[in-house]
C-alpha cells in the first residue's frame, strides 16, 4: 500500500465534510434497509437520539471510572437492564464491551481462566460448539491457546446436542450455543445444551449478539420462543450486542455472567 503524507496545510471544515460526503456517495443506502446485519435502523427519531447521546460523551474515556463516574453509572444501569431482560437475578453481573467479538473473546478468556483454577490438569482447554457458531470463537481460541471442537448441525440447522455430547472429553471446559446463529438465523436448543453442560460440570455460553435485544420482545408478543437465557440453570454466560437490535451507536455490547464468582476470572 503506497504511503501518503499529511497535507501541508489544513483543510477548511466545509471542504473536509464535502470530501467525506463525496467519498460515501457509493456506499449502500442503509436508511433504505439494504444492509441487514451491518446497520440496524429503527427510524430517524431513534437514530437521532442515539447520535446525540454518543456525541455528548464523545471525549470521555471509560478506561478510568473514577475520573468519569457518569460512564460507570451508565454501564451499571445498562448491564442491570440487560440482565433483567434476559432472565437474570440480582447475582448476574457483567460489563460493556466494544462489540460482539470482544464479548465472545471475554467469554473464552474467562472460561480458560476458570479452567486454570478449577481444572489445572488441563493443558489445552477444549470448547465444544456447533459449526454454525460465530468465527470470533476461532479467533479467541487462537489468542488464548484453546481448542475448538465444532460439531455438525441437524437438518434444521440447529445444534446437534447428541453430537456435542459425544465430543466432550476430559479437556472440555465449555459448551456454546447461539440465539440465533448467523448463517441461518435459528436458535440452538439452548435448554438441552445448558442441561448437558450442567450435568458434566461445564460452563455454557450463549451467543445472543443478534437475538439478545430482540428475542425477549418477540416472546412478549406471544411467539413460541423456547427459553434460552438465564432462566436455564446451566447457562453461565451470555453475550448480547446493543448496537444491533438495541439500536445503540457502534460499538456497544454486553457480556453477562451468572455470578461474581465467575466474572472474577475475566478481571
Amino acid at each position: 500500500m503506497p504511503t501518503r503524507p499529511l497535507p501541508p496545510r489544513g483543510v477548511p471544515e466545509s471542504d473536509l465534510f464535502r470530501q467525506m460526503e463525496a467519498a460515501r456517495a457509493h456506499d449502500v443506502r442503509w436508511r433504505e434497509g439494504r444492509v441487514f446485519s451491518l446497520v440496524f435502523y429503527a427510524g430517524e427519531d431513534v437514530h437521532r437520539v442515539a447520535e446525540k447521546a454518543y456525541a455528548r460523551f464523545f471525549s470521555e474515556n471509560a478506561l478510568n471510572p473514577t475520573a468519569f463516574p457518569s460512564l460507570r453509572k451508565f454501564e451499571s444501569e445498562v448491564v442491570a437492564m440487560v440482565a433483567g431482560l434476559l432472565g437474570g437475578d440480582a447475582h448476574v453481573v457483567g460489563n460493556m464491551t466494544s462489540g460482539g467479538t470482544e464479548s465472545l473473546l471475554m467469554s473464552m478468556f474467562t472460561a480458560r481462566e476458570w479452567a486454570r483454577a478449577n481444572r489445572p490438569q488441563i493443558q489445552t482447554p477444549e470448547v465444544v460448539l456447533p459449526v454454525t457458531a460465530h468465527p470470533a470463537f476461532d479467533k479467541a481460541a487462537h489468542y488464548f491457546g484453546m481448542k475448538l471442537v465444532r460439531r455438525p448441525v441437524r437438518e434444521d440447522f440447529r445444534a446437534d446436542v447428541e453430537a456435542m455430547a459425544r465430543a466432550i472429553t476430559p479437556n472440555t471446559i465449555m459448551l456454546v450455543g447461539s440465539a440465533p446463529s448467523y448463517p441461518q438465523g435459528v436458535v440452538d436448543p439452548i435448554a438441552d445444551i445448558a442441561a448437558l453442560a450442567q450435568s458434566r460440570g461445564l460452563l455454557c455460553h450463549v451467543d445472543a449478539c443478534v437475538g439478545g435485544m430482540m428475542l425477549p420482545f418477540v416472546e412478549r408478543l406471544g411467539y413460541p420462543i423456547p427459553a434460552w437465557d438465564f432462566r436455564m440453570p446451566g447457562v453461565t454466560s451470555i453475550s448480547v450486542d446493543l448496537h444491533k437490535y438495541g439500536y445503540a451507536a457502534k460499538g456497544a455490547s454486553v457480556i453477562l455472567y451468572r455470578n461474581k464468582a465467575l466474572r472474577r476470572y475475566q478481571l
